[in-house]
């Protein structure tokens, strides 16, 4: 192969390093922006719920473990959407995933502890059982229901 010959082969489209770049820098600039909007929504998460959230999960509680895993995911829905809705404008892209991830947290919080109230679920008894209990399934669902709600409502 001569050096002009591997001098083409080798050669990259102009802008490739700084697409690269970009791409590069915008999965960081999100993953610290999901990651932030996933840490206050498990803090909403653990402020609003009887006990302390972080201290059941680290002791394997198995209630507390199931909504805080679907708490997670249903943040990371909404995210995920604000970020697609984007459509690779990354400061807008930024900007969005953190006001809908803040107001899906707010919602979650809201409606997780009215569906407490409407169905008398004692939170505090399931999420400290030591035992799985099937209410903490009504939980994560309603997470998990509010998530794609606020999802689609950022796709809409």
């Amino acid at each position: 192969m001569t050096s002009q010959h591997a001098t083409q082969v080798l050669a990259l489209q102009e802008g490739f390093v700084h697409a690269i770049g970009r791409g590069v820098g915008a999965i960081v600039l999100y993953a610290v922006a999901g990651l932030l909007l996933m840490l206050v929504g498990f803090y909403a998460i653990d402020l609003t719920t009887p006990g302390k959230l972080s201290e059941l999960v680290r002791e394997g509680r198995p209630n507390a473990v199931v909504v805080t895993s679907v708490g997670l995911v249903s943040m990371a829905l909404i995210i995920v959407v604000a970020i697609y809705n984007a459509g690779g404008r990354l400061d807008e892209g930024l900007l969005s995933a953190m006001i809908f991830g803040l107001v899906g947290v707010i919602v979650q919080v809201l409606a997780v502890r009215l569906l407490e109230w409407v169905t008398r679920i004692q939170l505090r008894a399931v999420m400290q059982a030591e035992t799985f209990a099937p209410t903490s399934l009504v939980v994560a669902a309603a997470h998990l229901a509010l998530g794609l709600v606020v999802a689609v409502a950022i796709s809409g």
